[in-house]
């Protein structure tokens, strides 16, 4: 899948959540901001934020669930026969341990990417998976260095506070488009709610996709800032060159990962993506590579 498809799929999801939600909404008339004589901003903030929080809180809560269902993660067992399997799980048994981790859920994905990601709603019901790809294809620093990352990622608390913020622009995008929605149709302006519902709905509709367009882009800025931070905290867990030495490795072969592994829901979990420059990097959840190998290599 290209770039603008994955884009087109991400903002495509989460305008669906919102719309499906006013939706819902409109059809039972669960609007208790709306009153005869106009709107209360009160009521209508507070009423954003409980459905744009729930939608985010919920993803969140079943995130594990559903990555490991969408990539085919089979989790391995702490006493596995197989000697990668083996290695995999102690590796990051001592890593968390290094990290005062909670050991974390392990699995594998079969891909031929070289990729691996973290998701899960707490530190004590997180998930490391990597793919296939990346056990045949990295050496034991380099698998280190990757695994590092994620358990940094969860170290942080990344998967809660990107939850957060996408809750907070959710709720922002349901309470601007209405403001905004309200104010053009003229609908509960006034006594009696003057002005057409159906305009009304038209402009919601409207102006929640384009703020989430815009909303989006904050969503990855703080993602990309997200990724250098679990750079640095890889280096300190695993060592600085192993780091480097992960990114590197994954400099040669992320652009030759397989299409069918590029999940939209899933990217954003992932160490890395397909590098982008210019204005499409504004819609990418992580920096480029080069970026942070040389990020990484400036530190003392």
């Amino acid at each position: 899948m290209n770039f603008a498809k994955r884009i087109f799929f991400f903002l495509l999801v989460n305008f669906l959540v919102v719309t499906m939600v006013s939706i819902i909404l409109s059809f039972f008339n669960i609007q208790p901001y709306l009153t005869p004589y106009g709107i209360k901003m009160k009521d209508l903030l507070i009423f954003c934020a409980a459905w744009g929080m729930g939608g985010a809180m919920i993803s969140l809560w079943i995130s594990r669930f559903i990555a490991k269902k969408m990539m085919g993660v089979k989790t391995i067992d702490p006493n596995a026969k197989d000697p990668k399997q083996k290695q995999l799980y102690e590796t990051i048994q001592r890593l968390a341990k290094k990290a005062h981790l909670p050991m974390p859920e392990v699995g594998i994905y079969k891909a031929a990417e070289v990729n691996a990601f973290a998701t899960g709603p707490t530190k004590k019901r997180s998930l490391v998976a990597v793919s296939s790809g990346l056990l045949e294809k990295m050496d034991d620093d380099q698998v280190k260095g990757v695994l590092a990352h994620e358990l940094t990622h969860i170290a942080n608390g990344d998967m809660v506070t990107m939850a957060l913020l996408q809750g907070v622009v959710n709720a922002f995008v349901m309470f601007l488009a209405r403001v905004l929605a309200l104010v053009l149709s003229g609908f509960g302006k006034g006594g009696q709610r003057k002005g057409s519902y159906g305009s009304y709905i038209m402009f919601t509709f409207l102006f929640q996709f384009v703020f989430m367009i815009l909303g989006s882009l904050v969503v990855f800025w703080f993602s990309r800032r997200r990724e250098y931070r679990a750079d640095a905290g890889g280096a300190k867990l695993a060592g600085k060159q192993k780091m480097i030495d992960a990114l590197e490795g994954l400099k040669a072969y992320v652009p030759k990962q397989a299409p069918k592994t590029q999940k939209a829901a899933i990217q954003t979990m992932k160490i890395s993506t397909p590098t982008k420059s210019g204005l499409a990097l504004l819609f990418s959840s992580h920096p480029p590579l080069e970026d942070r190998i040389a990020r990484l290599k400036e530190k003392k």
